[in-house]
């Protein structure tokens, strides 16, 4: 496969919103474009973090077949956070819920 087709098939699966953030970046990496207007690109341009119900968390990890030992294994967690996720007892945060929204749209595979 030659360099255009690599780049072709990588686009393929990347929304048109996520392409013209990577092109903002690959801009002001060249120095095109400069760090106040990278900054409204990443403001508009950059995924909205979804939240999800207990019950979308717990459809996401039988969907990846996992136990909740192994899922909170490869989100760097505890069994018993997972549970009380999915439980509704505790809501994942932050860095959590960004990683549940990556494996939500990508598959666990893109933290390997």
């Amino acid at each position: 496969m030659n360099e255009k087709s690599e780049k072709k098939e990588k686009y393929r699966h990347i929304s048109v919103r996520e392409n013209l953030h990577d092109m903002a970046t690959d801009l002001y990496e060249a120095g095109i474009i400069d760090e106040k207007t990278m900054r409204r690109f990443d403001e508009k341009y950059l995924p909205k973090v979804k939240d999800l119900s207990p019950s979308e968390i717990k459809k996401l990890r039988q969907r990846e077949k996992m136990s909740q030992p192994l899922f909170a294994l490869h989100l760097n967690t505890t069994p018993s956070t997972i549970k009380q996720w999915e439980q509704g007892l505790k809501h994942p945060s932050g860095l959590s819920l960004k990683l549940l929204n990556v494996v939500e749209k990508h598959g666990l595979a893109m933290l390997a």
